[in-house]
């Protein structure tokens, strides 16, 4: 079964809400009480119903009985609403627009009026949902562009309309129920004349016929006056045969044509064995046991007979009805166990411990992956549906509370960092046009370091400070490249590192480590001993740098000084310098990452943020691989 369409948070959107249908208790759809027993009882079919006995009918010397005619099984009517269950099912996952939908459709059906349970549930579930919403929003409801009161509103005008409809039809349904009342005591009042009469029965018996017809023609009537009305009924019709002599021919024509009626009662009840739909053929059943009991009896021979064909084809019918029952009892209590094992896939995530926005998206996309599972599963057994659905609402809900929480406590971490952020902005920008160049580029370095260590702010707000801080940045090297001294000839400088990248470039490394790291903190210190490049160059190049010393001296940084590189002569164990490799693979990451914060959003510079994308994903593999083999060195050591 769908319980409910666990979504995203509501806050999102309404229509997200997940929530999950309660399983319907069937009924019982009436049956007629009997009105007496017959006097031979057809053996009991498993858990087999009782019908009325057909109205007994006399010899001219006595009055005879025929066997009762069986009925459908009282209990097994649970079907009916186990059908409407199925088709209530998916009612969680409908936002308050479909349900309203829903029930105008209803309301607009033909049969609208004989599907009071189907509307009273889509009522229920919209105001469970509307509930629901109105308490996770509660300053929706006052604001001025209410989001609940037009669909609300909607809805109480389609479903009044619907009330009154209903009441006017059942009131029209209580009055053609008593007009069919009086109309039955009339017929018995007739029938009552005319055995008083005792009138010649070639005179009386049309007129008899004549009131079976309109009898069986007239609808039902109130359920408090059916016993009694069917049962005087029957009596006057026994006291008739009883009363009346009936010539033989007349008697003869009348079991003739009672047993053609029940022929074909017999055909169509043993069509219906055959009919796929187990639960259809049951109803259809039913109907033909109402039709049966208002034919006569037939010819003493035909009487067995005729009874154990229907019989039989009853008891077909009847043991498929519960042979389905009983299997959706065994499917039931399967889809509780998968029920139960979602419960618990979901408590268990809601129990985690997340500290990243990523965790939680990772986290959540399971619960809706569980969720989409949970819909495909039916209904449990009755008396555990509501409280397995109501277990697993309850985790789904202790996970996005606590989602929820976080990122409410993100949303202030955010807010501050923004506030930390336009103060750089301000400070920068009223930076922007010194020209104590030196000053001013020390303050603008520590500026930029201050901002990548402030943490996210709101997405909609990070591009637009970005460029604004971007743009003050760009202004100031901009002009103190221009005025530049000869002396802080940047473009020189530029030319120069990348001359030396060059160098480290066409480096051939040797064999002895010793000498390889004095070469290193040859380069370092010239790299070092060279100014300031232009400032849209600076990431760039010192990438190009990084890049250059990591391939041609794997395990170092580029940032080791001579007496450090003379301290590496001691010998290192395998282990030792594959940890030296994978702290500065680390390292180069982290650079990598922080690089890409710095690079401006535009057209210009997405090649070098692809670049610095793609060398992260590289050292990220490289780093896999250097871990498999420092376990490998620690297994050998051991």
């Amino acid at each position: 079964m769908s319980d409910t369409k666990f979504p995203e948070e509501s806050l999102k959107a309404v229509s997200d809400v997940v929530e999950e249908a309660a399983a319907v208790e069937p009924q019982t759809p009436a049956v007629e009480e009997p009105v007496e027993t017959a006097p031979e009882t057809p053996e009991p079919v498993a858990e087999a119903p009782v019908a009325e006995p057909e109205a007994p009918v006399a010899e001219p010397e006595a009055p005879v009985a025929e066997p009762e005619a069986p009925v459908a099984e009282p209990e097994a009517p649970a079907a009916e609403e186990e059908s409407l269950k199925d088709k209530l099912e998916n009612l969680a996952d409908k936002s308050l627009a479909e349900l309203s939908e829903m029930f105008r459709n209803l309301k607009e059906s033909a049969d609208s009026m004989l599907r009071s349970k189907e509307a009273e549930s889509i009522k229920s579930a919209f105001y469970k949902l509307l509930t629901k919403l109105k308490s996770e929003n509660p300053d929706a409801e006052n604001s001025l562009s209410n989001p609940f009161e037009a669909v609300e509103e909607n809805f109480k005008a389609v479903y009044a309309d619907y009330k009154k409809e209903r009441a006017e039809f059942n009131k029209e349904q209580e009055a053609k129920r008593e007009e069919n009342l009086a109309a039955k005591r009339a017929i018995i009042e007739e029938l009552k004349a005319i055995i008083e009469n005792n009138e010649d029965a070639s005179a009386c018996f049309p007129a008899f016929r004549q009131l079976q017809n309109r009898w069986r023609e007239a609808g039902p009537v109130p359920a408090n006056a059916f016993r009694d009305v069917n049962d005087t009924y029957q009596y006057y019709v026994e006291k008739f045969y009883d009363m009346v002599k009936i010539s033989r021919d007349l008697r003869d024509l009348d079991f003739q044509k009672n047993l053609e009626a029940k022929e074909k009662f017999c055909e169509a009840a043993e069509k219906l064995a055959e009919n796929e739909n187990v639960v259809n053929a049951f109803h259809e059943l039913q109907k033909l046991h109402e039709q049966w009991k208002e034919f006569g009896p037939v010819a003493k021979e035909k009487r067995d007979d005729i009874w154990n064909r229907f019989k039989a084809a009853t008891a077909v019918i009847n043991k498929r009805y519960q042979a389905h029952f009983e299997g959706q009892k065994e499917q039931q209590v399967a889809n509780l166990s998968a029920k139960e094992a979602l419960c618990e896939e979901v408590e268990a995530i809601a129990a985690k411990e997340v500290t990243t926005s990523g965790e939680w998206n990772e986290l959540s996309a399971q619960i809706v992956e569980i969720q989409a599972r949970w819909r495909k599963i039916g209904f449990a057994t009755r008396k555990d549906n509501q409280k397995i659905y109501d277990r697993f609402r309850a985790a789904c809900d202790a996970f996005y509370a606590r989602k929820r929480d976080y990122y409410s406590g993100f949303k202030d971490a955010m807010t501050s960092n923004l506030e930390k952020k336009m103060a750089i902005i301000e400070k920068a920008e009223a930076l922007k046009s010194s020209t104590e160049w030196k000053k001013a580029t020390d303050q603008f370095i520590e500026l930029q370091k201050q901002w990548k260590e402030i943490g996210a702010v709101p997405r909609k707000k990070s591009e637009q400070i970005w460029k604004r801080f971007r743009a003050a940045c760009d202004d100031f090297f901009a002009e103190r490249d221009k005025n530049a001294k000869p002396e802080n000839d940047f473009y020189g400088n530029l030319r120069a590192k990348k001359a030396l990248i060059a160098e480290v470039e066409a480096y051939v490394a040797s064999e002895d480590d010793a000498a390889n790291a004095t070469a290193l903190a040859a380069f370092n210190e010239r790299w070092q001993a060279i100014g300031h490049v232009p400032f849209k160059e600076k990431d760039a190049v010192n990438a190009a740098w990084r890049e250059a010393v990591q391939a041609k001296f794997p395990g170092q940084n580029g940032r080791r000084s001579a007496p450090r590189a003379a301290a590496a002569k001691a010998p290192k164990s395998e282990r030792d310098v594959l940890m030296d490799k994978y702290r500065a693979l680390q390292q180069d990451v982290a650079t990598y990452e922080n690089n890409i914060g710095f690079f401006s959003a535009s057209k210009n510079s997405e090649p070098l943020i692809k670049q610095m994308q793609d060398r992260i994903e590289k050292a990220k593999a490289e780093l896999k691989e250097l871990e498999q083999k420092i376990r490998q060195a620690e297994e050998g050591a051991e």
